[in-house]
């Protein structure tokens, strides 16, 4: 029986696996926010070997309305397309990578467990990690083997609308994982209005990296989110970020610690900001 990849995946894991076989998906999510063609153009011109590319905008997220956030999550049905498309099944070991320190491959490992589906895991330190180790590249198109789009099944993982986020407000603890000037409302780049959701905690999700780009270890995270969420909190925490992306690295990076059950507001701050009635918290 292989074993199964949940979380992370490093590099030589990854290598095993592919001498091992059968030989995983590999979906490159890399992205821009500031430039939504550039992960596209940098996978076309080397990636790992093998890879497939999602865009987050085309593949990753639904049809916009401008009241449901800046990357709504997609129909169901659509995204199972999508997998079908890779040739994805539920017995699939999916790795998700990008080059930008996971963000993007966590919206991809946590929509796949959105659909049901365990056997995905985010190659730890990304594109940079597998080619400094000599990991091969090129940059051929892979052929899909495609198949049906991907069965319903129950979700792994909980969400919460913004409604119901509401309705708790101050009552369950709440993570942002934008920078903490955006946090704290003193710029905002991508949103029309500046601050943050009242009650909500702070944590950038790219504390959840060491200096060399990987993941900090597993005993490391537990303790950094227990000292910021308190002990036995993980099961009622909801996750939050501008739009649904970057919460997902704090929701990874809590899994890895074995503090789950943590759930999602996937619509975050650029839909909740869209509603002049709910409040906003600055400082």
């Amino acid at each position: 029986m292989p074993h199964v990849f949940t979380t992370l995946i490093s590099v030589d894991e990854l290598r095993e696996l592919l001498a091992a076989g059968p030989a995983p998906v590999i979906v490159d999510c890399g992205f821009d926010l500031a430039d939504t063609d550039d992960g596209e153009y940098a996978w076309r011109a080397v990636h790992l070997a093998g890879s497939f590319y999602l865009h987050l905008d085309r593949d990753l997220s639904g049809t916009k309305t401008g009241r449901n956030g800046r990357h709504p999550l997609p129909e169901r049905a659509a995204f199972a397309a999508t997998l079908g498309r890779l040739g994805i099944t539920p017995a699939t070991q999916v790795v998700a990578l990008d080059r930008q320190g996971g963000p993007y491959a966590s919206r991809l490992w946590w929509m796949l467990r959105w659909m049901g589906h365990e056997a995905v895991a985010v190659l730890d330190g990304g594109f940079a990690a597998w080619r400094t180790a000599g990991g091969a590249v090129d940059d051929n198109e892979p052929a899909a083997h495609a198949t049906a789009p991907y069965p319903e099944r129950a979700p792994l993982v909980g969400t919460l609308s913004a409604d119901a986020l509401l309705a708790q407000l101050g009552r369950v603890p709440l993570v942002d994982a934008r920078p903490g000037e955006r946090f704290r409302g003193e710029v905002e780049p991508l949103d029309p209005k500046a601050g943050h959701i009242p009650g909500a905690l702070n944590r950038f999700f790219k504390d959840n990296l060491g200096a060399d780009g990987r993941f900090k270890s597993a005993a490391v995270l537990r303790a950094e989110f227990e000292a910021l969420l308190g002990r036995d909190a993980a099961a009622q925490t909801v996750h939050q970020c501008g739009s649904g992306v970057t919460a997902c690295h704090n929701l990874l990076a809590m899994e890895h610690a074995g503090l789950a059950g943590s759930r999602l507001y996937p619509g975050s701050w650029s839909e909740w900001s869209s509603d002049p009635a709910r409040p906003i918290a600055t400082g």
